[in-house]
Formats: structure tokens, C-alpha cells, sequence
């Protein structure tokens, strides 16, 4: 498709909260870090422009692209891993890596990816409805749909979008399949969505919802932010610091109550007297992008950014 060769130029992506989740993750400056989500780099250069000499990074993408982009990035202390970062623990076993100081997380989809017709992300442009994160695996939303059954289509489109026309939507979507027209490009769900959905907060395109919530169920990315997650407090060490960035509400508040399942204490009504628990995790506070930012980088205004530092209180064994 000739993008990759000239990426850079025609695909620009501009990392938010750059400095704040760099500050938020670098517990000590010769420590092990991982960015579990590479994009095209901008938090992994920070963090390598920050690191002694003693300092380790691993980088992890499902993008194809996000690993070619990473080859750019000649450092000693850098390594890259093509996986999804809920499988962060065993991509860093295999490589010997048992314990880190600090886990970033930028949930985001890149700009690349948006800005890109062949993907699929937008439908601000026409292209095959791909949407996948991992181009090399897995169902795209145009298969997906080709398949799924009205009800289930609904439920996604609802629980993933917060879609209120969620059941029209289904409708319309089986309706056309069932008429030998299956959605094939990006431009036909805009249209199809257009049609369906009557009203619409001033300023949203009609298909916004739905394309986020395709692109959340075709990549799995609230169960990826569910094993992530876990598989971040389990590698830190005492010290070692949790730093996640999410841009819509049910990101977040997996975010958020995760962090707070893990660093406040519930008082037992059948014991109210007894100690409280030992937590695993102490929250750090949450982040917003300044008026500034948001001003140069319209997409960075619904960013979240929640800092955590992993306490030296032991964890329950994982199950399984």
C-alpha cells in the first residue's frame, strides 16, 4: 500500500502526556521499564532519553507497523516484542525478565493508525473495514459482521459504544447482509450508520460510537486492559510505578477501579475492628492535558492519565 515507506512524513503522531507519564513511570533512572504499548515511539524515546546507562527498556506493539517503527531505535537498552501487552509477563520471561520498576500504558489508538484509509480506524476516510491492531492475525470488523447475529451485534455496539440506536444499528447492518450487500468499506458503515441514527449530540458524527465500538470488540482491548493490567502489578517490584493513559470512559474506569480495588481499604462489617489489609498498590493522583495541549493536539482532549506505585505488600498467588 506504500505507506510504510513514507510513514513518517504523511503519518505524523503527536504523544500525549508525554512528559507527565514519563514522570509518572521513572521510578529510578537505572531501573527496568517497559512500554507496553510502543505506537510510534514517542514515550519509549522519552523514557531511553531519561534512563542511566544501567537502564533497560521493553517495548511491546500488536502493530506490525509499531515493530518496523521500532527498528529506527539503535540503543543497547532497548528491546521491542511483537504481542499484546496482556502478554507482557511471558514476553518479558522469555527474554529473562522476572521483575520491573515501571509499566506505561498509553491505551490510545495512534494517529498513524487513524490517519491511515487502509486501516480501517476512521471513518473519516474510506477504506477496507480492517480495524484490527494486528494485521497479521484475527477477525477485521468486515468479517465480523459478516458472520455475528443481530443481537449480538446490538449488544456490542451498546455496551462498547454506549450507543442508544444500538438495536437499529444491528438491524440495519443484518438487514443489508441479508440482502447480499455485506459491509465491506468504511464509507458504507458512515452511511449506513447516517441513516439509521436520527439525532446526535452537536458537533459527533453519527458513527463515531460505532466505529469505537467495533474497533474495541474486533481487538478485545477492555479484556487486553483487564490481563494487562495484572500482569503489570504482578511485575513490579516494591517501588515500581504503574503509569496509564485512557481516552474514553470505559477505559478509565477499568483504570480507576482497578487502581482503587488495589490501594483502598474496604472495613469488614463483620470485623470492623480488625487491621486493615495490606495493599498492593498506593495511587499516585490522575492527570488532565493542559489547556495548552489540548489547543495543539485536539485528540488529547479526553486523555486520563492515572499514576500508581506498587506497594511491598504481597500478592494473593494468580490463579491458574
Amino acid at each position: 500500500m506504500g505507506a510504510a515507506m513514507d510513514e513518517s512524513a504523511t503519518f505524523r503522531h503527536t504523544t500525549v502526556l508525554l512528559d507527565e507519564a514519563v514522570d509518572g513511570v521513572l521510578a529510578r533512572p537505572d531501573g527496568v521499564y517497559v512500554d507496553g504499548t510502543f505506537g510510534r515511539g514517542g514515550h519509549s524515546r522519552a523514557l531511553l532519553a531519561r534512563l542511566a546507562p544501567g537502564g533497560r527498556l521493553i517495548a511491546i506493539d500488536r502493530d506490525p507497523e509499531a515493530i518496523a517503527a521500532a527498528a529506527a531505535i539503535a540503543d543497547p537498552r532497548f528491546a521491542i516484542r511483537h504481542a499484546g501487552f496482556a502478554d507482557m509477563a511471558d514476553e518479558l520471561a522469555a527474554i529473562g525478565v522476572h521483575e520491573v520498576d515501571g509499566v506505561l500504558l498509553d491505551l490510545g489508538v495512534s494517529s498513524p493508525q487513524i490517519d491511515n484509509p487502509e486501516r480501517g480506524f476512521s471513518f473519516r476516510f474510506d477504506g477496507p473495514l480492517d480495524m484490527r491492531m494486528d494485521t497479521t492475525r484475527g477477525e477485521s470488523a468486515a468479517a465480523y459482521l459478516a458472520r455475528a447475529g443481530e443481537r449480538e451485534i446490538a449488544q456490542v455496539i451498546r455496551d462498547y459504544g454506549e450507543e442508544r440506536f444500538a438495536s437499529q444499528i444491528a438491524k440495519a447492518l443484518v438487514a443489508r447482509r441479508d440482502a447480499g450487500a455485506p459491509l465491506t468499506r468504511t464509507d458504507e458503515l458512515r452511511e449506513l450508520v447516517a441513516r439509521t441514527v436520527k439525532t446526535r449530540e452537536p458537533g459527533q458524527d453519527p458513527a463515531t460510537r460505532t466505529f469505537q465500538a467495533l474497533r474495541i470488540h474486533v481487538n478485545g482491548e477492555l479484556e487486553q486492559l483487564d490481563e494487562g493490567l495484572n500482569a503489570a502489578l504482578r511485575l513490579l517490584r516494591a517501588g515500581g510505578r504503574l503509569s496509564v493513559i485512557s481516552f474514553h470512559s470505559l477505559e478509565d474506569r477499568r483504570v480507576k477501579q482497578f487502581i482503587a480495588a488495589h490501594s483502598k481499604a474496604e472495613v469488614d462489617r463483620r470485623a470492623p475492628f480488625a487491621p486493615p489489609p495490606a495493599l498492593a498498590l498506593r495511587a499516585l493522583g490522575r492527570v488532565m492535558p493542559s489547556a495548552a495541549e489540548v489547543a495543539a493536539n485536539p485528540r488529547s482532549r479526553s486523555a486520563v492519565l492515572r499514576v500508581a506505585e506498587r506497594t511491598d505488600a504481597p500478592l494473593a498467588p494468580a490463579r491458574g
